[in-house]
């Protein structure tokens, strides 16, 4: 390899890492891609969860609620898969860029809420105020309203990684001359883009197709903003209907429906709130993918962001084919 194109590879590399897209670079790939390994993955796998299993039994035992031990099994094993994501799966920079484009983008979360939620909150206050609703949401125990939620949230993730691959897959369609030149402006592969468009043996477009641990990497980006987004907007229907029970909810109102004592009924607010709160998580992730409205207001600035990464990589690609 020459000194010439030496260079601006690194500095493409050094821009995908930046932009939290470190399966792009061919040994942060190669890392993963061991790191995945059924040696490495199955001793650690088998690890945590006989530790997760001991820890959710002793709770069970201890505080005579059966639903805590699969609770602490489940959070357990999150946390530990979240670890292994973030270090071995060299999956910080991703949450690290998506965190702060979401951070980043706080400006447009009244637009989106003030178009998201009045219609949710419509639906929510009638459920809030059903004596069905305290029966069931303000008698839970912690460790099952904590399944409820998790399980909300594995059926929205569950959609997004079966919905986004076709966002995803958007991103790298009709990618020409014109795209790449767009797509690389102000990057460290702008002039290499000019030198490769303007070569009439080079065909940079040619690599425009993201496929395998750089596809997923697109994927976890998408994914991960709009869990971001949809939890900014389920903490705020939280905020909303804490400051609604709080003023219409009288200790008579609430011990004629579900509790004995002014201790439980505070308890059951904040039950009842966070399993609504939980639910509108899953409705707006479904609403913000399905709805063409919503998409582009959840989807807009990102997908630009992803169509750069695809234009950014295909003449990496090109580079790296030169030399």
């Amino acid at each position: 390899m020459t000194a010439g194109p030496a260079e601006p590879l690194a500095a493409a590399e050094l821009w995908f890492q930046k932009h939290g897209l470190p399966y792009f670079v061919p040994d942060e790939r190669a890392a993963v891609r061991a790191a995945l390994r059924p040696g490495r993955t199955l001793p650690l796998l088998v690890g945590v969860v006989l530790v997760a299993i001991a820890a959710g039994v002793g709770l069970a035992w201890f505080s005579d609620e059966i639903s805590a031990g699969p609770a602490v099994l489940l959070a357990i094993v999150l946390l530990a898969a979240l670890w292994y994501a973030l270090t071995a799966l060299r999956a910080r920079s991703i949450v690290g860029w998506a965190l702060s484009r979401t951070s980043g983008s706080l400006r447009l979360l009244l637009p989106m809420t003030t178009r998201a939620l009045p219609l949710l909150l419509l639906a929510i206050t009638f459920l809030f105020i059903n004596t069905e609703m305290w029966q069931v949401g303000g008698n839970l125990t912690v460790g099952s309203l904590w399944l409820v939620v998790l399980l909300f949230a594995a059926l929205a993730v569950g959609f997004l990684f079966v919905r986004l691959p076709e966002e995803v897959d958007r991103a790298d369609d009709d990618v020409d001359d014109a795209f790449l030149l767009r797509t690389c402006a102000k990057t460290p592969l702008a002039d290499t883009c000019r030198e490769l468009v303007d070569d009439p043996e080079a065909d940079p477009a040619s690599y425009a197709e993201v496929t395998g641990y750089e596809r997923w990497n697109l994927i976890l980006v998408l994914i991960i903003v709009q869990f971001v987004q949809v939890l900014l907007l389920s903490l705020s229907v939280f905020a909303f209907l804490m400051l609604f029970g709080t003023l219409i909810m009288s200790d008579q109102v609430m011990l004629a429906w579900q509790t004995e004592d002014a201790f439980t009924t505070s308890r059951a607010l904040v039950q009842v709130s966070t399993f609504l709160a939980a639910f509108s998580g899953l409705y707006l992730t479904v609403s913000t993918v399905t709805d063409e409205a919503y998409r582009e207001q959840f989807f807009g600035s990102v997908m630009r962001e992803l169509e750069r990464a695809v234009g950014v990589r295909a003449v990496y690609l090109a580079l790296r084919a030169r030399c």
